[in-house]
């Protein structure tokens, strides 16, 4: 618990030199305060509020994010951690948080390179040990779990020529059975 509020207390000081305005900052602690309640869907409104007012604010992204997630909205959830961490490149949580997402949703080579700018962006014991833990965990799963396509590569020439004769041949059966 004390990591999280020296976490929090780093965050705010970010938050004080990014020059927000005071509705964005309100509606940033609002929104904080709704996920320290369990208001996941609260939390959402505000928080998108919050960045609506101060799209340039990396914080406020890692926490909609994580709201959202909170809420299963899975992608909506990535596409502000994604932006946190375009804003902010050297920005721990983002990185991390994007990891675990994709290692969830069983995406291990976008975990793996997220996991990886986490790495680059740690700065302190504490983060390297979760993030070593997130990668233990994903390892062991893979070592356990069934392996699955990952379909990141396009079809070469070789599948394309199999996929059009088999078609060619399919034609070619309807037109002898119709006859």
């Amino acid at each position: 618990m004390t990591n999280e509020i020296a976490e929090m207390s780093i965050a705010l000081e970010t938050i004080e030199s990014a020059g927000l305005s005071v509705p964005a900052l309100a509606d940033f602690h609002e929104g904080l305060a709704m996920m320290e309640a369990g208001q996941g869907r609260a939390a959402v409104d505000a928080l998108t509020r919050c960045v609506q007012q101060a799209p340039a604010f990396p914080a406020g992204h890692v926490w909609l994010g994580i709201a959202h997630a909170v809420t299963c909205n899975v992608y909506p959830a990535i596409d502000h951690l994604e932006k946190a961490a375009e804003l902010a490149p050297d920005n721990f949580a983002a990185h991390y948080t994007l990891a675990k997402y994709y290692f969830t949703l069983r995406i291990p080579h976008k975990g793996y390179e997220s996991a990886e700018r986490a790495l680059e962006c740690a700065v302190n014991g504490q983060q390297r040990i979760a993030l070593s833990q997130l990668l233990q965990k994903e390892r062991e799963r893979e070592r356990n779990g069934m392996a699955r396509p990952l379909f990141n590569r396009k079809f070469g020439v070789g599948f394309g020529m199999v996929a059009a004769g088999a078609i060619a041949a399919f034609l070619c059966a309807i037109l002898v059975h119709l006859r």
